[in-house]
């Protein structure tokens, strides 16, 4: 029905927003394995933001809504810029690095909020997770312009050409004299805040920033990045493919929901779509 299909496409906005970053950073043969944990401290900060609650509310909220909107986007700017330092100029391996991130971040989270959630958001601050325009929800918009400026970039601008030249073949690209170090710092750094953006927007959809928010989203992002057809070896993807990607794990969501189908039985069969997507790259990658 078209109401269902405009629930489907409200839940798969998070993660498309997530996952649009997370193309951008395999496309240069890394992982952010921090962006779950990312989304919950930057809902939180920027949600102390936008509270009339008196016991969470940070002094002087709740401020005008584009404050913890750019709070909310710099939380995530700054946890990418550590990651992407430690990546690119210390040569610290992606999945340990952003493992340590991930631990970081939720540790951050839980101390900034005391565990406990910020509850009663300002309706202006909400409004990006629940509101419309011409019928269709914010959060599916924001996600539209996101993918459509990640296309362009990635399709039209010589930074998009480097980062594929990158994660073909870093020696190469660095001897044609593109700044591999920069562009590994950048990558992680639009990872992050695009994180920031996502969890805004999880926080705006519930009514209140939950410290235990984010926990695993990072898995459903990879998914759709990797269901999209892009190689986890880098240098191989479109960020058309990531927004078919996204879609699909946002139907069989959907599907199995509505089939009655317990979310235990769910994961099992998203953790097997990611082996099953991985090993056909993997065969497409051997086979040329």
């Amino acid at each position: 029905t078209p109401g269902n299909i405009s629930n489907v496409l409200l839940q798969t906005s998070i993660n498309g927003v997530l996952a649009v970053g997370m193309t951008f950073v395999i496309l240069t043969g890394g992982i952010d394995l921090s962006v779950g944990s990312v989304v919950a401290l930057a809902g939180i900060v920027s949600a102390s933001f936008a509270t009339t609650s008196s016991t969470a509310a940070i002094y002087g909220a709740p401020y005008p809504v584009a404050i913890p909107l750019v709070v909310g986007v710099l939380v995530g700017v700054i946890c990418g810029a550590l990651s992407g330092l430690i990546v690119s100029y210390f040569a610290v391996p992606a999945f340990v690095t952003t493992l340590g991130m991930l631990s970081a971040a939720r540790g951050l989270t839980l101390i900034y909020g005391g565990g406990r959630p910020v509850p009663a958001l300002t309706p202006e601050f909400r409004w990006i997770g629940t509101g419309h325009i011409l019928g269709i929800p914010a959060p599916v918009i924001i996600l539209a312009i996101i993918f459509g400026l990640a296309w362009w970039i990635l399709t039209r601008t010589r930074f998009g050409r480097y980062i594929y030249a990158v994660g073909g073949n870093a020696h190469a690209a660095k001897t044609s004299g593109i700044d591999v170090v920069r562009i590994r710092f950048s990558v992680y750094v639009i990872s992050a805040g695009l994180a920031g953006v996502a969890g805004m927007l999880l926080s705006a959809r519930t009514g209140s920033a939950l410290p235990q928010a984010g926990i695993a989203y990072e898995l459903d992002a990879i998914a759709a990045v990797v269901i999209g057809g892009t190689s986890l070896s880098g240098g191989i993807g479109r960020i058309t493919g990531t927004l078919i990607g996204a879609l699909i794990i946002g139907v069989m969501n959907n599907g199995l929901d509505l089939m009655g189908i317990q979310s235990y039985y769910q994961q099992v069969l998203k953790g097997a779509l990611i082996v099953g997507a991985v090993m056909l790259d993997q065969k497409r990658s051997y086979g040329a």
